[in-house]
């Protein structure tokens, strides 16, 4: 058996860099209520510990369903789906660590994004929505099902680096299905379907 004892000092030390770059950019709503898995600490300070997170470049996970983020959480620690913030952070999780976490995020409230979109870009991106029948998977409003995401009240531009990213296949943990449609989608498209789903609640 190859010798990793090289690994675990890298992976803490990439953790802790990931740890205190995010807490920098954390509010007072990081600190875990009473109840929640010790891993929310490390989660908080991107996220908050309620999911809400309040920088756009970081998702709401407030409101996701558990399946869907268990599965991210493996795909991230398999190195399926790749993030320079979640990929060290990933490799410490054990399965029951991803179960406890994707169970707590699910059980939150989403609150108000705090995006203002532009009406003309949200009809439009709620008539390509139709065209395309994405509701077929993430349902009429959003919501999500199983692996399927919520994205309705999403951060805008993590909706739009998301679908860029499937369309670039820089993204492509999917099974297919967000790859194949984001393929064929142009710049203004997923400006207005990003605008479109940020806001929904």
């Amino acid at each position: 058996m190859p010798d990793r004892s090289f690994v675990k000092p890298a992976v803490i030390v990439a953790l802790a860099v990931t740890v205190v770059l995010c807490a920098a950019r954390a509010d007072a709503q990081s600190a875990p209520p009473a109840g929640a898995p010790a891993q929310v600490a490390i989660c908080a300070a991107c996220h908050t510990a309620t999911g809400n997170s309040t920088n756009p470049m970081y998702p709401i996970l407030a409101g996701q369903t558990a399946r869907y983020l268990y599965l991210q959480l493996k795909d991230f620690k398999a190195g399926r789906r790749h993030d320079p913030s979640m990929d060290p952070i990933a490799a410490t999780l054990s399965p029951e660590d991803m179960l406890a976490l994707a169970e707590w995020f699910s059980k939150q409230k989403p609150m108000p994004n705090g995006f203002t979109p532009d009406p003309a870009k949200v009809d439009a991106g709620r008539k390509k929505a139709e065209a395309d029948l994405c509701s077929m998977c993430h349902l009429g409003n959003f919501s999500g099902q199983n692996e399927i995401p919520r994205v309705a009240g999403q951060h805008y531009a993590y909706i739009r680096k998301q679908l860029d990213d499937f369309r670039a296949k820089r993204r492509t943990n999917d099974g297919g299905n967000m790859t194949s449609v984001a393929a064929t989608l142009t710049d203004a498209e997923i400006d207005n379907l990003a605008q479109y789903v940020a806001n929904l609640n």
